[in-house]
């Protein structure tokens, strides 16, 4: 019989986990808007949680900054296998980087101390390139193969792009800003049809 340093771990409790993911997101929000220097305790209130049950998932700052960042990336990758059903392939590669302008306001919120834990930690830097890259590859190679998207852009090229025109901004409102020229970017993916002739106003 297995004695009790011999069993298995028990799972986090099912209210536990539901505490850290609002913590997760309470933080995301708070850091999108008042950047690395918001408190801990501001992260709390918004996930509506003690300081103490904060402390208990993620007992740094930076404990914290890392799992935020991970789940972001975790939630892209999800978010691309969903829209390799949509009809459009286009479409489906447009939305995803729309959503990861959201992503990166989160990242730019937390700068300074992301790269703190980034050079202390190199695999949670090759972690977030390798998902964005597989993520964007295979909604980019969806499009080409349908023929709805130039064949000469690599999914390196439109990350570097997108995080160019996000990191090119600072001002207030710069999301919008950044999503407009985001969506003339990708327009102009678009293959123009043999015989297509620009319209002239």
């Amino acid at each position: 019989m297995a004695t009790k340093s011999q069993e298995r771990p028990r799972k986090p409790r099912a209210d536990a986990l539901r505490n850290r993911e609002r913590v997760l997101e309470a933080a995301k929000v708070v850091f999108s808007a008042g950047g690395a220097d918001a408190s801990l305790e501001a992260v709390a209130r918004q996930a509506g949680v003690g300081i103490g049950t904060l402390y208990r998932h993620f007992p740094t700052r930076e404990d914290l900054f890392e799992a935020v960042y991970r789940r972001e990336v975790k939630q892209l990758s999800e978010l691309a296998e969903q829209l390799k059903s949509e009809p459009s392939a286009l479409e489906a590669l447009r939305r995803w980087l729309r959503s990861t302008v959201q992503f990166v306001a989160t990242k730019k919120g937390m700068m300074a101390a992301l790269a703190i834990v980034m050079n202390a930690n190199s695999e949670l830097a090759a972690y977030s390139h390798a998902h964005l890259i597989a993520s964007i590859g295979a909604l980019l190679s969806r499009a080409v193969a349908a023929g709805e998207v130039r064949g000469d852009v690599t999914a390196d090229d439109l990350l570097r792009a997108l995080i160019g025109m996000c990191y090119m901004h600072d001002q207030t409102g710069w999301h919008q800003s950044v999503l407009r020229l985001l969506d003339v970017f990708v327009d102009g993916l678009r293959v123009t049809r043999p015989g297509a002739t620009p319209s002239i106003d």
